[in-house]
């Protein structure tokens, strides 16, 4: 029990307002920060340890007597003390992390902050929040570095995190952070999709649930507007999550597929692909859903409450209207009864040829048609049923037999007028009632079974009906021809090679693709239909049904646009325009995405700088879906490919290689491995998208990230799944940190978490060897200087770990290269675990112990201390990528006092620099800059040495360090920094001496003068005075170095 006198922990401070901690001084603030965090750590760990200790002689007064025994149970209580007492300290450093301000660093140049094992919460507190304040993510459009551009694949608004985006993230992430480390103008863009249909199907529940009403009782605005707030409200869960996995993405940037600037791109292209006669209007099959009313492109698995019979061939038949027999078909839609083809060449159909069948509900008159494309003379009965408005094949029969399309179902998949007596039948109804009213004429002649494949809506997975609608199309074939080309020729490289095949196959054989979809939520397509004034409505036409007149479309950026084009196809007409009700396919405005977030079609800064990008990394499932589109649109309106290359990576699996489902209790929520979660926590997962509404709310279920509000798993699968997870995960998944699941993702696709949870305790080895490094190194230790290192006088252990070094320095470039993320990972665990642990930190104990004050035992420590630095540092470096939250914090307590030591002074050359170049007006110019330090500063020299390449970056500069014993070029000014440091800017070829010895005449002798001014007024005017002593002189100073510049010249 704790000391009750003892002094109270000081709870972390509470966060200031934004608007607040921008008014206080940065460095005040920081300051502030790390007093108060120091204040709190020092209490919890007094606390903790006051806690251990009463703790411990209570249980050891219970233990009691027992003779032996009294060893093992007093042994037992200190260790579960101590145990304790690390855990409440870990609690005290995680309160000090936390109550860093947001934005500032977090301070860990104290050692006893660091603790004494690794912790992942501990470890990555504040310090994203950091990266982004000091802006390390945004690129300069106006530098000379090479660029490196990357655009995320922008997951859904309505999305949360899953352990494909980690991947796709972690991989992102690490070739971004390379590449920066690497010195390229690097910019990775962030945004998220407006993701049509699964946002407006989530609001219109909720509209539902919550008020009881459906978009159209609110109508398209109001809508809208509710779309719009529950956007607001949790559209930004995706990219919270996306800083949890350390995503260096430049967050000035990110872009939403429904902001201003790209939904005029969206609208420009469509108005340009229309003009170039690529966006067309047609009447054609398109895939519909009849629970969501639009059409759809993806499909998956269907939900039925009944069973419905599919995969069955029912065979029945046609009377001929000869009266001279039958011809029997085998469908597997009975209920479509439409037209029949036969083979021209099967003799059992030569007397049918040019014969017409009866409908046996209707009396129509049916044509039997010859074809050899459709017809397979030996499946089923030889005759095919023919249904040209449902069935995409049909629909090329009926195009070739100029056949009528008669569509019988409504957009609710009921049976239209066209359905006779079954009007307002549902579609699967009618299939069994048309099977009785078959058996009733006496038709029916069986069925069979027959194995098929099924399309159906991924969001309702309700069957999709192939049904004959007036939409807007894109013409393909050219635009895939381009995008094959771009891999041919090299414009394009995917990676692996393998996908070329599969790219190459699927646009080869590409359809023109069906860009309306029937919603509210989206980018409302800007076409317009024309009604004339005082017209019938039947003669109108209705818009987007089978009556409407398709060349009554037309096309503009906006309404005047439109109407002016309307006036020039109808002049002198009077009518109204329209607009389409219907909004784009998401995959339009997704495939405009590497180019409408640098500003297209304005020709921007940041589309000049940055486009085309760099890379395109994503799963190879949407290599169709996305990727092809975004190449295909890319070309067409850029003129370029959108990328110079594709990396398509594997699909995420668990440790056995089975694909992610949760009816297998085998999917991963990567924040479940990040925080950790009891196997309760697991089980109550699978209750996610089955929870009653009512019941959401009495739901309080620990370390579950949203989970009641999504999923689709069958109660009957639930079990099964629980089984799974048992088996898998018996104890819950254990806490194992950012880093240790980016770096597992970067070495197995087959994500096993033993293996994150190896890695997790793999991170306390890193932090192991770096507390070796603290202790061996000692205050004020100076890093050795690339140029001044001999390694061949250093030890042989100490030349071998570097030799290792820049061997793994080397493969890190090569395989970061190639995109081979496995062997990277591997040798990055090679190097640090074999290499340097285990031997070379090894080696170097015996040499750390040797006697002080002899020669050769000084210069062997000296030189073991200076590989182990450059061992350590670089091994930090070349880790950075893939675990950036722990590299950082070792990076930041191990050299952080050091470091920030030298920058102290290589920032008054900063300064210093910045003055002179001001002083005489150089804002623009980039200049030369010798500095030169006294022979006896060995320290500052060395510091020069490091950072003067920094120096020159901040200052606008190019700065060299003048040898000792020699002298800065003639034609500089000369400036004291202090008392050993003199810096030189060359003026020579920069300024005309005569102008500005001119300028600096007039601007002395406009400086105020405080001579004749009377002792009381200077003392009250102190601040002005010295300020004008200082201008003054500094006016001095300058004439003179112009003065010595113009003699200079004139030699």
């Amino acid at each position: 029990m704790a000391d009750p006198t003892a002094p109270a922990a000081e709870a972390p401070p509470k966060e200031q307002p934004a608007e607040e901690r921008k008014e206080e001084d940065p460095e005040k603030a920081a300051k502030k920060a790390a007093k108060l965090a120091d204040k709190a750590m020092k209490a919890a760990k007094l606390i903790a340890k006051q806690a251990a200790a009463a703790e411990a002689a209570k249980k050891l007064a219970e233990a009691g007597g027992g003779g032996g025994n009294d060893k093992k149970a007093a042994a037992k209580v200190e260790a579960e003390a101590k145990k304790k007492a690390e855990s409440e300290e870990v609690a005290g450093l995680l309160a000090a992390a936390r109550a860093t301000p947001k934005g500032t660093k977090k301070d860990t140049s104290k050692r006893e902050s660091m603790s004494k094992t690794y912790h992942p919460m501990l470890v990555e507190a504040a310090w994203y929040e950091w990266w982004e304040e000091c802006g390390y993510f945004k690129p300069d459009p106006k530098s000379d570095k090479p660029p490196f551009v990357i655009v995320i694949p922008p997951p859904n608004v309505t999305g949360a995190l899953h352990i494909g985006h980690a991947l796709t993230n972690a991989v992102q992430d690490t070739v971004t952070r390379w590449r920066r480390m690497s010195g390229y103008n690097t910019i990775w863009l962030p945004g998220t999709d407006h993701a049509g249909i699964a946002t407006q199907t989530i609001v219109e529940k909720k509209l539902q649930r919550e008020k009881g009403l459906t978009r159209h009782d609110l109508g398209r605005d109001a809508f809208l507007e509710e779309v719009w707030s529950w956007v607001g409200e949790y559209g930004g869960r995706i990219t919270d999550q996306l800083r949890r996995m350390g995503s260096s993405v430049d967050w000035s940037r990110l872009a939403f597929t429904m902001d201003a600037n790209l939904s005029a791109a969206v609208q420009e292209a469509f108005v340009r692909m229309h003009e170039q006669g690529i966006v067309y209007r047609d009447n054609r099959l398109v895939n519909w859903c009849c629970k969501l009313k639009t059409c759809v492109s993806d499909i998956e698995v269907p939900s039925y409450t009944e069973p419905v019979e599919f995969g069955v061939l029912t065979s029945f038949a046609y009377m001929l209207e000869d009266g001279s027999g039958e011809l029997v078909v085998a469908t597997t839609r009975p209920e479509t009864m439409l037209a029949v083809a036969v083979h021209p060449d099967d003799p059992k159909y030569t007397s049918f040829h040019g014969k017409w069948l009866i409908h046996p509900e209707n009396g129509r008159r049916i044509p039997v048609v010859l074809d050899k494309e459709l017809v397979d003379m030996d499946f089923g009965t030889g005759a095919v049923k023919v249904t040209p408005a449902h069935d995409p094949n049909d629909f090329m029969v009926g195009k070739r037999h100029n056949l009528e399309f008669i569509n019988i179902l409504d957009d609710n998949g009921l049976i239209n007028e066209n359905g006779g007596q079954f009007k307002g039948m549902a579609r699967f109804t009618l299939r069994v009632e048309i099977v009785k009213f078959l058996e009733s004429k006496g038709l029916f002649r069986g069925t069979t079974d027959n194995p098929m494949r099924l399309g159906l809506c991924s969001r309702s997975k309700d069957v999709i009906e192939p049904i004959l609608k007036p939409q807007w199309w894109v013409a393909c074939k050219d635009m895939a021809a381009k995008s094959c080309e771009a891999v041919r020729d090299g414009s394009l490289e995917i990676i692996p090679k393998d996908f070329e095949a599969t790219w190459f196959r699927w646009l080869e054989n590409i359809r023109d693709w069906c860009i309306s979809r029937q919603l509210w939520w989206g980018h409302r397509i800007p076409a317009y239909y024309v009604i004339f004034d005082g017209e019938d409505p039947e003669a109108s036409g209705n818009p987007g049904m089978p009556s409407e007149a398709m060349e009554r479309w037309v096309v503009g950026r906006n309404k005047e646009e439109a109407t002016a084009n309307a006036e020039k196809k109808y002049p002198g007409k009077s009518f109204t325009l329209t607009q389409d009700d219907d909004v784009l396919d998401t995959w339009f405005s997704s495939g405009l995405f590497p180019f409408s977030v640098f500003g297209w079609p304005k020709n921007t800064e940041d589309l000049a700088a940055f486009y085309p990008t760099s890379l395109l990394e994503t799963g190879h499932d949407i290599l169709f879906f996305w990727v092809a589109r975004m190449v295909m649109m890319g070309i067409q309106l850029t003129g370029q490919v959108p990328f110079k290359q594709v990396y398509l990576h594997a699909m995420v699996r668990d440790a056995h290689g089975r694909k992610m489902s949760k009816s297998l209790g085998n999917v991963i929520d990567p924040l479940h491995v990040i925080e950790g979660i009891t196997l309760d926590g697991l089980h109550n997962t699978l209750l996610g998208g089955n929870i009653e509404a009512k019941e959401i709310g009495k739901a309080n279920l620990d370390g579950l990230h949203n989970t009641l509000l999504g999923g689709n798993i069958e109660a009957k699968e639930i079990e099964k799944a629980k089984s799974g997870q048992k088996v898998d995960f018996p104890d819950g998944i254990e806490e194992c940190g950012t880093d240790a699941l980016r770096f597992a993702l970067g070495r197995d696709i087959n994500l096993d978490i033993k293996r994150v949870v190896a890695y997790r305790h793999w991170c306390n080895k890193l932090w192991n060897a770096i507390k070796f490094a603290m202790m061996n190194l000692p205050d004020g230790f100076v890093p050795p200087a690339a140029d001044k290192l001999d390694v061949s006088k250093m030890p042989l252990a100490s030349q071998w770990i570097l030799s290792r070094t820049n061997n793994a320095v080397g493969a890190m470039d090569k395989y970061l290269e190639e995109y081979d993320f496995s062997n990277a990972t591997q040798k990055l665990y090679s190097f640090w675990q074999y290499d340097l642990c285990d031997v070379f930190i090894e080696l170097m104990k015996p040499v750390m112990g040797l006697a002080d004050g002899e020669a050769e035992n000084d210069a062997a420590k000296q030189s073991t201390r200076e590989a182990l630095w450059i061992c350590l540092e670089t091994g930090l470096r070349l880790l950075h990528p893939f675990m950036p939250f722990v590299t950082e914090e070792l990076w930041q307590g191990w050299s952080n006092a050091q470091v920030e030591s030298d920058w102290e002074y290589a920032n008054t050359i900063v300064t210093a620099t910045r003055s002179v170049r001001a002083s005489y007006g150089l804002i623009k110019q980039k200049t030369q800059v010798y500095v030169a330090v006294a022979a006896d500063a060995t320290a500052k020299q060395a510091i020069m040495a490091g950072w003067a390449a920094n120096i020159g970056t901040l200052c606008s500069s190019t700065v060299s360090v003048v040898e000792t014993g020699e002298a800065a070029p003639e034609g500089c000014s000369v400036s004291i920094v202090d008392e050993s440091t003199t810096l030189n800017m060359m003026l020579k070829g920069v300024l005309d001496p005569k102008t500005e010895i001119t300028k600096l005449q007039k601007k002395r002798a406009a400086l105020p003068s405080y001579d004749k001014t009377p002792e009381n007024v200077r003392v009250e005017d102190q601040e002005k005075v010295v300020k004008s002593v200082a201008e003054m002189t500094a006016a001095r100073t300058a004439i003179a170095d112009m003065e010595k510049l113009l003699a200079a010249t004139s030699l």
